[in-house]
């Protein structure tokens, strides 16, 4: 079964190209005009990814954003036509596990939404069976669960990957491009916004004070590592 692409767009002319692209990369697309129509999409169809433009009339992107992670973790690209405002890190802080930038190029597209259906299967490394902790964090990698102090958390599956990824690595550094290489699964070119938005947020689930982490540390200059948690 092909996988079911929701795009999100206004522009009629936009649409029917990137439509088209998308069905020659082998994707079902279900069209929508409006946030209004997205949110009805979602609700009515079989949708894998939401392709989402930020500049709609009505409901705009970000109020879709919020609501569509609200309700659960569907995977949710959104479009920006300008990479060098807070658009992208409002769509991201609203819930976005990436981004493209207009105009866009199909194949490229095409392969940051197979990367991003990528992180819907359980997440590599560990044993099967295993847990990882951080202070009182526990992750069960192969359940796709995390509890902090026994309760547990909800993470999106970006937000559980990387947490994988450090607690893995035992109080190591990992690198900005490395955690973009292994949780996002492409190289960024040095674009790091992706990743420190998501540990904002990752952060402000887990952390007891998220502006003084105790579980996910910033190494400045370098990238991030496991801390001891408040408990150790």
């Amino acid at each position: 079964m092909r996988t079911s692409v929701l795009l999100v767009e206004d522009d009629a002319r936009i649409r029917q190209a990137l439509s088209l692209a998308l069905c020659d990369e082998d994707f079902r697309v279900v069209e929508a005009a409006s946030g209004e129509e997205a949110l009805r999409r979602v609700d009515g169809s079989d949708v894998d990814v939401v392709l989402l433009d930020l500049m709609l009339p009505g409901v705009d992107g970000l109020t879709v954003c919020r609501t569509l992670r609200s309700r659960g973790d569907l995977p949710i690209i959104i479009v920006t036509a300008r990479s060098d405002t807070a658009d992208v890190i409002d769509g991201l802080e609203a819930g976005a596990d990436d981004y493209v930038t207009k105009p866009l190029v199909a194949r490229e597209l095409a392969a940051r939404i197979r990367a991003l259906l990528r992180r819907r299967r359980p997440a590599p490394d560990p044993p099967t069976g295993a847990r990882l902790r951080i202070g009182d964090v526990e992750i069960a990698p192969d359940e796709g669960v995390v509890r902090r102090a026994g309760t547990e958390v909800h993470l999106t599956r970006t937000e559980f990957r990387l947490l994988v990824e450090l607690a893995a690595a035992g109080g190591r550094i990992v690198t900005r491009e490395d955690l973009l290489a292994r949780v996002w699964g492409y190289d960024y070119f040095g674009d790091t916004r992706l990743l420190d938005v998501h540990v904002r947020r990752l952060r402000r689930k887990i952390e007891a004070d998220p502006d003084d982490p105790a579980i996910v540390l910033t190494v400045r200059g370098a990238g991030y590592k496991a801390g001891r948690g408040t408990d150790d």
